[in-house]
């Protein structure tokens, strides 16, 4: 089986900062991308790791919003989301595309976490 958890976003408000301290921290490098709508910093890692991004907030950086974990819905992301509902949970951002790096969307799961099911298609 592939990988449950595939990606970690990671909220910064000050990208630069934040890539600073998690290279120093960690000691790994942290490859800035910039978008047309965003920055990101893309954590060194190869093939299909599971690794993570920073990246800017849109929203102040407060506690219970953090880290959002990507859990693998591949080739069933659409059956997924529509499924959340059904079962307790809450469509936050209906599946959309983030760039060269697949689909997702945004849920609030049954027990009130925020997570992100994710598909490469």
């Amino acid at each position: 089986m592939a990988n449950l958890v595939v990606w970690l976003d990671v909220p910064a408000t000050d990208l630069k900062r934040a890539i600073e301290f998690y290279s120093n921290v960690l000691s790994v490098n942290i490859d800035r991308k910039d978008f047309p709508d965003t920055s990101i910093g893309v954590f060194e890692h190869r093939d299909y790791e599971v690794s993570c991004c920073l990246f800017t907030a849109k929203e102040p950086v407060r506690a219970g919003y953090g880290p959002l974990v990507y859990l693998n819905a591949e080739g069933r992301l659409g059956e997924a989301v529509g499924l959340v509902e059904t079962f307790g949970g809450k469509v936050l951002q209906p599946e959309h595309a983030i760039g060269p790096y697949g689909y997702r969307a945004i849920v609030i799961d049954s027990e009130g976490n925020r997570v992100a099911l994710h598909s490469s298609r």
